[in-house]
Formats: structure tokens, C-alpha cells, sequence
């Protein structure tokens, strides 16, 4: 029985060519003739079905033709032009259920044109040349306050810069980056991309950034609204969602989030501590990300546990079959009932199978026991309000636990914006946190007189 086992954790699972082949990356470059056969794919479609699926509507038919013509640089700018984290986006977006999917060969043939990665290529001559391809505008005199150094602030404080005004963005923890640098698995941006991206970005000058700045602990939101002429909140999320069950906050129960944080920030990963069995509670990409990065880091048995059928998982088809591929066990419609322990540290977890009845999820009474070292919570996060909490009408309103906005990102606050994860109807992708960041720099442009 489970509970009669020894916790079996341990770090150094593998050896050093092991760790470097899991966690290299997942996606090889195309080189430069790859490149051009795979652009001359495209169909180079009239209103193009794939412009309309990308959040951030790059000219998809546009750059594959530069890069076509010999001429990578200036696709890279005409991806940069609309979205600025483009070079990631490029190794972390769904694409395939995004603009490979609308794809008109993937309709024809099964096989859409893989745009993601030219444009990968294209994005990564340009970086790797270390150019810049925008200036600034005059200097404006203005200054805002973009609080969250994440995806949609670093979007929208690169537009804001672009337009002349003086951009300083408050982040609370040690480095920029937000889920770029401390939640994506580790093998879809390894080499320290995510922090060159923001060294890249950051070129554009009339930026600055203060980090270990937390609003609420450190910046009040009213001392901002007074202190800039206008303030954006992109925070994320940074709740993490309970399994509701007794104990769970015993040894070998941890925070998926969290451990994928301290794995992305690790010089050594045969430091990090993993069960011989794991199992992980969630159907999002977070979840597969911890199950499939478990599994490189020495894991023998990983199984995720989802309380519904494969169609209602957050996670892409795609990922899940990256996530088999490594070797983790899915278990659909099973959800967690009971933990069970020994000596206080958790051996196993109860799960009950379910089923679903007029949308709603049911237990249906049976149960089984997966035996487990540890035990990751991924059942999504939440928006902590406190922290943009004010003095009588300080606060900003908030729909469905998040911030309130309208079409343009503006909150119930004058001269407040905010994007990404921590606004009402948001996606939970990068690249639809990169166009709440744009959307709302250009509004916060006009509203300054530009």
C-alpha cells in the first residue's frame, strides 16, 4: 500500500549528458535553406486566415515572402512590429492550434506551413545581429509606471518608449521577464533566451527598471497615480489555486508554479529534488510542462490526473502527445479525493473517477490509489487583488476575480491601464499578453496628447 512506503526523493538522478540531452532544445533552428523551402509553402493567401488567428495579427503572408527574398531582417521587423516578443512567441505559442491551424495547407494537406518556426529564424538573425529595428520618437516629457516587468509590460513599456515617453517598470521579483523567465518549461527556451529577449528589448532606451518593487508592499497604487502621468498594471497571477483537500499543505505536496520557477532559475539541475513517482493534479500547460519536465529530471513513474475527457483539456493536443512522448501516463476523468501519508510526508494519493453530467463534473463513487512521492498541484492560478487595493474609490473594479477593462485595456481608474493575465477575459498566453500591452500603450499614447 502506498502508505506503507518510504518517500522516495532524491537529486542527481542522471547523469550530465542526460540532463543536457532532456533539456536541450526542444526545437532545433531551421537553417538558412531550410528556411526557404519551408517558406516557399506558403500560398502567400489574400486575407489570410492566419492573420486573423494570431492574437497580436503579425502579416504572417508578409514575412514568410521577405524571408523568401533573401531578406530575414525585415521579416524580423515586420513580425517585431506587432508583437516584440516575437523570438519567444515563436518557441512557446500554440501555434498549433493558432496560426498553423487556420493554415490553408493544413486544411488541404494535413500539413500547414510551420510558421512558428520561420518565425523563429527570422526573429533570431535579426537578435543575433544586435540590431534594433525601432528608434525612439521625441522625448515626450511624460512618464509611466508600468508595474509587472512580464509579457504585457514589457509589450506595452517597449511601445510607450517607441512613442517618446519615459517608461520605468516596477517588478517584484529579481529579474524581467514574468512567465517568459520563470514559467516556461525549460527545454522550449534554454541558453538564457528569455533574458537576452529583454536585454533586446530594453535597446530601445528611455526604459528603466526597478526590481524587488512590489505594488501594494512597496508602491502603493494612489502614490504611482500620483507620482506618473499614467500607470499600467500587468501583474499576472499570482495566487495558486487549492486542491481542496485535508493536509495538503504536507511535505511532497508542492505548487507546480513554484518548482518550475526554481528549475527555470537553476545553474545545476542535479540539484533539483524529484520523486521516483510523481503525480500531477491539472490539465492546463502547466501541468504538462511539471509532468514532462519531471520525467527529464530522472522521474521513473509520472501520471497526471485530469477530472474531465481529453477535449476539455487546457492543453493542446500537441503537448499532451510531448508529454506521452516522455513517457507521463494521463489519467482523464479521475480527480483527486484523498491524500494519503507516512511519517507526516505524503506516499500516494486516492483519486475517483468522474463523470460529467450537463457540464458539470461528479465523482461516480469508484476510486483507485496511485502511489506517489510527489505530488504537484497545476489547477490553475488566481488574480490576488490585494495588491492594487486602494483608499475609498483607489481600487479598480474587478469581473470574475480579475481586473476590469474595456476594448482599449483601460480600468474603472483614470489613467489606469492593465493587460495579461490579471485582466477579466484574458487568454493565459504570451502572446495575448503582448497584445493587451500594445493595445493599451497606444491608448495610454493618446490619452498623454500623442
Amino acid at each position: 500500500m502506498a502508505a506503507e512506503r518510504t518517500p522516495d526523493i532524491a537529486t542527481g538522478r542522471l547523469r550530465p549528458e542526460d540532463y543536457a540531452r532532456n533539456f536541450a532544445d526542444l526545437h532545433p533552428p531551421l537553417d538558412q535553406h531550410q528556411a526557404y523551402v519551408e517558406a516557399d509553402r506558403c500560398y502567400f493567401c489574400y486575407d489570410a486566415p492566419c492573420v486573423t488567428a494570431c492574437p497580436t495579427s503579425i502579416d504572417i503572408p508578409l514575412f514568410i515572402r521577405e524571408i523568401l527574398t533573401g531578406n530575414p531582417k525585415g521579416a524580423a521587423e515586420t513580425i517585431f512590429s506587432a508583437n516584440i516578443l516575437g523570438g519567444m512567441c515563436a518557441r512557446v505559442c500554440p501555434t498549433e492550434t493558432l496560426c498553423e491551424e487556420a493554415c490553408v495547407r493544413e486544411a488541404a494537406e494535413g500539413k500547414p506551413v510551420l510558421i512558428g518556426e520561420l518565425q523563429r529564424y527570422a526573429t533570431d538573425v535579426l537578435m543575433q545581429s544586435g540590431e534594433h529595428p525601432f528608434t525612439r520618437a521625441a522625448p515626450t516629457g511624460k512618464r509611466v509606471a508600468v508595474v509587472g516587468g512580464g509579457p504585457a509590460g514589457l509589450s506595452c513599456a517597449h511601445r510607450l518608449a517607441m512613442h517618446g515617453h519615459d517608461v520605468v517598470i516596477f517588478e517584484a521579483r529579481d529579474k524581467i521577464g514574468g512567465l517568459n523567465e520563470y514559467g516556461i518549461a525549460a527545454y522550449k527556451a534554454p541558453g538564457g533566451f528569455a533574458q537576452a529577449e529583454v536585454d533586446w528589448l530594453l535597446k530601445i532606451g528611455g526604459i528603466s527598471v526597478e526590481t524587488g518593487k512590489a505594488i501594494g508592499r512597496d508602491l502603493p497604487l494612489a502614490e504611482l497615480r500620483n507620482g506618473f502621468d499614467a500607470v499600467f498594471i500587468g501583474l499576472g497571477l499570482a495566487g495558486v489555486n487549492a486542491l481542496g483537500l485535508a493536509d495538503e499543505d504536507s511535505p511532497g505536496v508542492d505548487d507546480a508554479v513554484t518548482y518550475i520557477a526554481t528549475l527555470r532559475q537553476a545553474s545545476d539541475l542535479a540539484t533539483l529534488p524529484v520523486g521516483r513517482r510523481v503525480v500531477v493534479v491539472g490539465g492546463g500547460m502547466t501541468a504538462i510542462d511539471i509532468a514532462s519536465q519531471s520525467r527529464r529530471l530522472g522521474a521513473e513513474d509520472v501520471t497526471i490526473v485530469y477530472r474531465r475527457g481529453p477535449d476539455a483539456m487546457g492543453a493542446s493536443e500537441y503537448e499532451r502527445e510531448l508529454a506521452q512522448t516522455d513517457g507521463v501516463r494521463i489519467k482523464f476523468n479521475a480527480m483527486p479525493k484523498r491524500l494519503i501519508k507516512a511519517d507526516g510526508h505524503v506516499t500516494g494519493i486516492e483519486v475517483e473517477y468522474t463523470t460529467v453530467k450537463d457540464g458539470k463534473v461528479s465523482g461516480t463513487g469508484e476510486t483507485f490509489v496511485l502511489d506517489a512521492d510527489m505530488v504537484f498541484k497545476a489547477i490553475g492560478q488566481t488574480f490576488v487583488p490585494t495588491a492594487v487595493n486602494g483608499a475609498g474609490a483607489g481600487t479598480p473594479a474587478l469581473e470574475g476575480g480579475r481586473i476590469k477593462v474595456d476594448a482599449e485595456r483601460r480600468t474603472s481608474l483614470a489613467g489606469v491601464w492593465a493587460g495579461g493575465d490579471c485582466v477579466y477575459g484574458g487568454e493565459d498566453l504570451t502572446v495575448a499578453a503582448v497584445e493587451d500591452g500594445k493595445v493599451a500603450a497606444e491608448s495610454i499614447h493618446r490619452a498623454l496628447g500623442g
